[in-house]
C-alpha cells in the first residue's frame, strides 16, 4: 500500500472550560448560507509561520475566540482524503489532512479580541459555543468530523483524566 501525502495538517482545541466546575466544551457553530449548521473546534491549518504545531493551535484560539488556552495534551488525530489545487500541476489527488486535536484548558476568552480571517471575511457565521461535556452533550450538536464526535463521546472519562493534576506533565 502506497503511504499518500500529507498535502494539509490542521491544529484543533478541544478546549474544556472548568471555571464553572462542570466542564463545558467551547465549539464554534458554523452556519453557512443553502447549508444546516454543524459545530467545529477551534483551530485550524498550520501556517508556514507556525513554528509547530501547538504554535498553530495557539494562534487559531488567539484568532477565532479572543482566547488563551493551557495544559494542552495530545488527545486525538484524525486523517482524511483530501486534494490541494495549489496549481494544476501540483494537485496531489491521493493525498490526505491530518487534524491534530489536543484536549486544553480555557485560561481566558475575550470575542472582542477575535480576528483572522473568520471574522474580518465570515463565510457565513461563526457563534461561540458551549455544551456540557457529557455523552449527551457532545452528541446533541453536529460535532465534525464524525470521527471526533464518536471519539468524544466514548472517552468523557478518559479525556477529563487526562487533565487529572497527577499526570505529571
Amino acid at each position: 500500500m502506497a503511504v499518500r501525502p500529507v498535502v494539509k495538517r490542521t491544529a484543533r482545541a478541544i478546549l474544556l472550560d472548568t471555571s464553572t466546575g462542570t466542564p463545558e466544551l467551547v465549539l464554534i457553530k458554523r452556519t453557512k448560507p443553502d447549508r444546516p449548521p454543524y459545530w467545529i473546534t477551534p483551530g485550524g491549518g498550520v501556517e508556514p509561520g507556525d513554528t509547530s504545531v501547538v504554535a498553530a493551535l495557539h494562534r487559531e484560539i488567539a484568532e477565532e475566540l479572543g482566547g488563551k488556552a493551557v495544559d494542552v495534551v495530545p488527545a486525538f488525530v484524525d486523517t482524511v482524503p483530501h486534494t490541494l489545487h495549489d496549481h494544476l500541476e501540483d494537485a496531489h489527488p491521493h493525498g490526505v489532512k491530518v487534524q491534530h486535536f489536543f484536549l486544553c484548558r480555557l485560561d481566558s476568552m475575550d470575542p472582542a479580541k477575535r480576528h483572522g480571517p473568520e471574522v474580518d471575511e465570515p463565510n457565513g457565521e461563526y457563534e461561540i459555543v458551549r455544551v456540557p461535556f457529557t455523552r449527551e452533550g457532545v452528541t446533541s450538536v453536529n460535532v465534525v468530523p464524525p470521527a471526533l464526535r464518536a471519539y468524544l463521546a466514548a472517552n468523557i472519562e478518559g479525556l477529563t483524566a487526562l487533565l487529572s493534576d497527577d499526570l505529571g506533565l
